[in-house]
């Protein structure tokens, strides 16, 4: 009896006509939006926008990038003195010390790269590295309120510099494992110079200097020619069309100059010269300007 009541049931379920079956047509859910409907990628729209100006989070802060490679890496006889002017500086200008890999990035790529390992895993490794450098330079600095921040510390930047921290951050910019795949090799792209420059423009930086191992931007290694030629001022869509074989920073970080929004050049100083750093901050001339 109940077997013969349950397959009743469901005749009646699935042989209800159609026009007793409501259907409902929905409808997108939205808000009023001056981006709605939009794909975000049209090109009129995106030049529509050129003319927006960002707010500058941070419009007195100079973003300092002492190289590991061109810096670190020579140990206490390069890095003491340039400690000291940096603390020398501290009560005088707002800064943000941003720190390179080296020779030890170096290594952790050849290693990887050699067991296969993809762009992505590569760029986190050699985050690592420059992490460690952002420790050993702020505790040499704790004494004048220097202290390791992450790249999610950027927006309390304001409310640390009144109170006196001196922020210290790696310089590897946190694409990770999502790193953009290399136009050639499978080398990271974006290291710690691009870093740099892409910290300074979205807090709308005073200024951004690369602290490295030699006077500025020459024609071709200054270690490796004897004729190479300093290059005073150049624009980063000068400079891209050069096609360099080499240079002392990265492309990447010439190319995200080229279309920054807040920051206008990336100046740079040798870290090996004593008051080098001291004399750019106080308004001196760089030996190399990279403009906008």
């Amino acid at each position: 009896m109940s077997t013969v009541t349950t397959v009743t049931k469901y005749y009646y379920i699935f042989s209800t006509p159609l026009f007793f079956m409501k259907i409902t047509q929905h409808k997108r859910k939205s808000i009023h939006s001056g981006l709605k409907g939009e794909t975000l990628s049209r090109t009129g729209l995106l030049a529509g926008q050129d003319t927006i100006v960002p707010k500058r989070i941070a419009p007195d802060l100079n973003v300092v990038k002492i190289g590991g490679h061109g810096v670190i890496d020579y140990g206490a006889a390069a890095v003491l003195p340039l400690v000291e002017e940096i603390r020398a500086l501290v009560p005088h200008h707002q800064m943000m010390l941003m720190t390179g890999g080296g020779v030890r990035t170096r290594h952790i790529l050849d290693i990887g790269i050699e067991l296969g390992m993809p762009t992505g895993v590569l760029a986190s490794l050699s985050a690592k590295v420059s992490e460690q450098n952002a420790l050993m330079l702020s505790v040499m600095l704790s004494d004048v309120g220097a202290e390791v921040i992450s790249n999610t510390d950027l927006l309390d930047l304001p409310s640390m510099l009144r109170m006196g921290v001196l922020p210290v951050a790696a310089g590897t910019p946190p694409y990770g494992l999502y790193e953009l795949p290399p136009e050639s090799g499978i080398l990271p792209q974006y290291r710690t110079d691009s870093g740099a420059v892409v910290a300074a423009d979205v807090i709308g930086a005073k200024s951004c200097i690369l602290v490295k191992n030699c006077d500025g931007l020459f024609d071709k290694n200054p270690a490796l020619y004897d004729d190479a030629e300093l290059i005073p001022e150049i624009t980063a869509s000068e400079l891209i069309d050069l096609k360099m074989e080499d240079m002392v920073l990265e492309f990447k970080a010439v190319e995200i100059l080229s279309h920054a929004r807040n920051l206008k050049e990336i100046k740079i100083v040798n870290g090996h010269v004593p008051g080098e750093l001291t004399r750019v901050l106080n308004g001196g001339t760089p030996y190399t300007v990279i403009r906008r």
